[in-house]
């Protein structure tokens, strides 16, 4: 489990993250690193959609059994206020290597590299 660290992460909080079931925050270091770093890198704020999700709450919502937000790898970013196409270039230019793309979200994991869904 992860020790919040608001320094390292300063624009975001661990609520925005952690499991909106439990409150657990099981989103890896490294993959909070490449949020920030996107955040960093696009100076604009971004909605954290969903975060890590404990296997109770994935499975509740009908999230894929080997979900990426189980493994503490992804988070799915709202559209609201970003360019689709924009905010993907820059999360991969951050380190993400795994796309979904939705209509009112981004999803985005370091977990191999593959995407799905329309740019």
């Amino acid at each position: 489990m992860t020790t919040w660290d608001s320094t390292r992460w300063p624009n975001f909080t661990e609520q925005e993250v952690a499991c909106s079931h439990c409150g657990e925050l099981g989103v890896t270091e490294d993959a909070l690193d490449t949020l920030q770093a996107l955040r960093t890198a696009i100076q604009k704020p971004m909605t954290i959609n969903s975060g890590y999700r404990c296997p109770e709450h994935n499975q509740a919502i009908g999230g894929a059994k080997k979900s990426y937000h189980v493994r503490g790898l992804a988070f799915d970013i709202s559209l609201q206020g970003h360019d689709k196409n924009e905010l993907s270039a820059s999360a991969q230019e951050a380190g993400f290597t795994g796309f979904g793309y939705y209509d009112t979200f981004l999803h985005v994991d370091t977990g191999p590299s593959r995407v799905w869904g329309k740019a």
